[in-house]
């Protein structure tokens, strides 16, 4: 497993590291489906022995359930890794509320700790925060003072559009921002990778497998469980996805990779890109995923493939 630096903050991180959305499990929706906690530990276990050093997750993933699963299973080798974890979504009563203010950023931490059971966070993010959460700079300002105490190692943003991560490092100095990048969705690159290399900023690239499309293992018809998150997504939509993955897949037959792992090779053949976190549910996924390091960055001629298909809309 290669290895790669967390912008300028010192911390140094496998270059694929564990996405723990997924292994929140189905029981509050917002998911990737139903889980089975048994194989989700094994999952993270696996990850370990193949080299993994980076784990990201969030409070809100199954309500907490991710980050205790993840810290159950990290166990005594919590100090060998790099935990991410997010905050910004209060689900403690019957309707889920946005809230970024000193308070609750400081009470959810120590909930996120009790159940990482850890002492620090070695990256805390803001969880994809509307505007007017940072208009006044109280969600950061009580970011650096945790990191002052200790507390969390390095301050993040994890966000939607680049543009939002080009405001945040502008106004704020981040140590990282999480944002989209993969083959369906290189707008990150265009001016957002070249900004954070100059300011030293992390790039934590989530989604590299487009929600699980880029491992071209969906099919035009293919339905999703209540809760999923692509479960409402239109059966066009789903196609369309479907039927440009196996343009991916076509470029990965030709090199004797999977369609997931070249598109990981995707994300990292940027320099600016910290560490790509793929979702992983499984040991399978978690030994397929990790692997792509090993192969390294794509080559020029790959790299002229995919930006052909980009700018043909993949063929659709």
């Amino acid at each position: 497993m290669r290895t790669r630096k967390l912008g300028n903050t010192g911390i140094e991180v496998s270059e694929i590291g564990f996405g723990a959305w997924a292994i929140g499990g189905n029981q509050h929706g917002n998911s990737y489906g139903p889980t089975d906690d048994h194989v989700s530990v094994a999952a993270v276990k696996e990850a370990l022995e193949l080299g993994c050093t980076f784990f990201d997750t969030a409070d809100v993933y199954g309500h907490g359930h991710s980050e205790h699963l993840l810290g159950s299973a990290l166990g005594t080798r919590r100090r060998d890794v790099v935990v991410a974890t997010k905050v910004g979504f209060d689900f403690s009563g019957p309707v889920q509320r946005l809230k970024f203010n000193p308070a609750y950023i400081r009470t959810a931490l120590e909930c996120s700790l009790m159940r990482l059971g850890s002492g620090y966070v070695d990256l805390y993010q803001l969880h994809n925060p509307p505007p007017a959460a940072l208009r006044s700079g109280e969600a950061f300002e009580v970011l650096d003072k945790l990191k002052e105490e200790g507390k969390i190692r390095a301050t993040g943003i994890s966000i939607f559009a680049p543009q939002e991560g080009l405001d945040a490092i502008r106004r704020f100095a981040p140590d990282a921002v999480q944002v989209v990048h993969n083959a369906f969705n290189p707008a990150a690159a265009e001016r957002l990778l070249p900004t954070a290399a100059v300011s030293g900023t992390g790039i934590v690239a989530r989604e590299p497998l487009a929600n699980g499309f880029l491992a071209a293992k969906y099919r035009e018809d293919s339905t999703f469980p209540d809760g999923d998150i692509r479960a409402d997504w239109p059966p066009e939509y789903v196609a369309l996805r479907a039927r440009a993955a196996l343009r991916i897949a076509d470029l990965a037959s030709g090199q004797g990779v999977t369609a997931a792992q070249l598109a990981l090779r995707y994300s990292l053949s940027r320099d600016e890109v910290s560490v790509v976190i793929p979702g992983i549910k499984t040991p399978e996924q978690a030994r397929e995923n990790l692997a792509a390091s090993g192969q390294g960055a794509l080559d020029d001629e790959t790299l002229r493939g995919v930006a052909l298909l980009q700018r043909r809309d993949f063929g659709l």
